[in-house]
């Protein structure tokens, strides 16, 4: 077989799962609604089952819920049923995915279920199957081509039941007005927690801040810039920032000046400064574009009112930023 006939192939496995997944928009009704509005009611977990490609989409899902707030976690129905029942409390909610709905491992967790009036939002694709006869919420999958060459291999059906699962974890994040500074508290790490960093969660703030007084001389000034090592100082008059000077501004004024001489002498004035809430990689690209390795940060009342002499909230250092792996 040459290469064109693999592309053939694929573009028509890729056709077949589209159009079949449009079937989808068809179940959501009454019981979609409903299973959104018992989980997002729940007290206790969310614990999704599920045996082979099934039990697959159930991991998934279950990783989906916890990473946007809802605590889950994945019981292998196989295991259950030699111990493991005792994980799932009164307050839980059983999320059981299986396309035929007549898993035989599910059956003991089902009883379980059943006998201690735990609920269970059961998703299949036969109305009078097992699962969605012992579920207290049944979800009618719709019946799909599979898109293999055989025609037989789960391929199309476990697409369908993934793609359910995201639309529930994206109904539910909706109900909570979930938020990208909410995400960025279960994803403190990886690439998108990086990603969602705000410059307020990476700048150095209080006593670590070197702040100079306007009246202040230059040895005062210099000893403050050490002490801090950042390689700067910002002048303060009135708890107001009214400029900045670099350690380089002062091995050049010194030529001129002596030491007792005040600081605001050779301050750089107008600080360029950004917003406490913009994305810390905007932060960067400033950085980058100005060719500097710090920025002090205003808070957003000032920074919207577009002042030039503002209270610093923070200082930005370009090695904070690095250490976060923000690029």
């Amino acid at each position: 077989m040459n290469k064109t006939n693999y592309i053939k192939i694929a573009k028509k496995t890729s056709a077949i799962q589209i159009s079949e997944l449009r079937k989808l928009n068809k179940i959501f009704n009454k019981s979609f609604v409903k299973a959104v509005d018992l989980i997002s009611s729940c007290r206790g977990k969310i614990i999704a089952a599920g045996v082979g490609k099934s039990g697959l989409i159930a991991r998934k899902v279950s990783a989906t819920l916890s990473s946007v707030g809802f605590p889950s976690f994945y019981l292998s129905p196989s295991e259950a049923n030699h111990g493991d029942l005792g994980q799932i409390d009164r307050r839980d909610i059983l999320l059981i995915f299986s396309y035929s709905g007549n898993t035989i491992e599910l059956s003991n967790v089902l009883k379980y279920a059943n006998r201690f009036n735990i609920k269970v939002i059961g998703i299949a694709s036969k109305k009078d199957s097992m699962l969605l006869k012992a579920s207290d919420i049944q979800i009618l999958l719709p019946k799909v081509k599979e898109s293999d060459p055989t025609g037989m291999v789960p391929t199309t059906s476990t697409t369908i039941t993934l793609l359910f699962g995201d639309c529930l974890c994206s109904a539910l994040m909706y109900k909570f007005s979930f938020s990208k500074e909410k995400f960025k508290l279960f994803h403190p790490g990886g690439s998108i927690g990086q990603n969602l960093l705000l410059v307020k969660d990476v700048m150095l703030i209080g006593p670590k801040m070197p702040l100079i007084n306007y009246k202040s001389n230059i040895l005062k000034a210099i000893q403050i810039i050490n002490k801090k090592n950042l390689g700067l100082g910002i002048i303060i008059r009135n708890k107001c920032a009214v400029g900045i000077v670099t350690d380089g501004d002062i091995r050049r004024g010194t030529k001129k000046f002596f030491k007792k001489n005040n600081i605001n002498s050779l301050m750089t004035t107008k600080p360029l400064h950004i917003n406490e809430n913009a994305p810390a990689s905007k932060a960067l690209s400033i950085m980058a574009e100005k060719k500097i390795t710090s920025l002090l940060v205003s808070s957003d009342q000032d920074h919207k009112k577009n002042k030039v002499y503002f209270k610093p909230v923070g200082i930005l250092h370009i090695h904070a930023l690095l250490k976060y792996g923000i690029k």
